[in-house]
């Protein structure tokens, strides 16, 4: 049985998700977020698509996928719908200037290419989640190549990060399009956009969790209430 720590976080995070949902319109291609918060927005999609709310869902993971399938929402790709009206889904840390860090789940690649197809970017998450930087509680998530990672780890290394092959069950853990995820924590990390422009530039990396400029909304599940942040525009 969770801790009621545990069960206040479960509803901070729950009542951002329902608030962001509830967004959502008739005729709407949505973006499913993967991670713990972004599964009760899927639930909480779920109720809404059996209450009579038409929309049609891509998927940024096997698992959201399969959640979505057994909720009854009915689901679509980038190729039938190039251009998602909205996604909702999580983050690990978010700063002041909403920029995120994802990949915790091991699934930023496809998060970012739905993030990119998205009108709209909403995040949700609870309190402990923004942070005055982005690195502050969590590694990078940086998915890599299989083949040479040993060779991608040193260039991360050369950058000034400290690169930690993830491994799950005593085995190396395997995204769902098949590539390695380095967790990559840094101690004086650079500014986020200028790290971005380094990663990007590195041969062997797949993607990152860096997702500067993109969030275009975030909600905030707070001991004083639900908190929406919306960027300047």
């Amino acid at each position: 049985m969770a801790s009621s720590d545990d069960q206040n976080t479960i509803a901070l995070k729950q009542a951002a998700a329902d608030a962001a949902v509830e967004q959502l319109r008739d005729g709407m291609v949505v973006g499913l977020g993967s991670g713990s918060t972004a599964t009760l927005a899927v639930a909480s999609i779920g109720k809404r698509v059996a209450q009579g709310l038409r929309i049609i869902g891509i998927p940024t993971s096997e698992k959201t996928a399969a959640q979505a399938r057994e909720l009854g929402i009915p689901l679509t790709t980038l190729r039938e719908h190039p251009e998602i009206d909205v996604t909702i889904d999580g983050a690990d840390e978010v700063d002041p200037a909403l920029d995120l860090m994802k990949g915790g789940g091991g699934n930023q690649l496809r998060e970012k290419i739905v993030a990119t197809a998205s009108a709209r970017l909403i995040i949700v998450l609870d309190q402990r989640k923004v942070v005055p930087k982005l690195g502050t509680h969590f590694p990078i998530a940086i998915e890599v190549i299989r083949f040479g990672w040993e060779t991608t780890s040193k260039r991360l290394t050369k950058l000034g990060g400290v690169p930690a092959l993830r491994i799950r069950d005593g085995q190396p853990y395997i995204t769902d399009d098949g590539n390695y995820i380095l967790d990559c924590a840094w101690g004086e990390m650079a500014p986020a956009a200028q790290l971005q422009h380094q990663l990007d530039g590195i041969t062997g990396l797949v993607e990152h969790g860096l997702f500067i400029g993109m969030a275009s909304q975030v909600i905030v599940g707070a001991e004083t209430g639900v908190r929406i942040i919306d960027r300047p525009q």
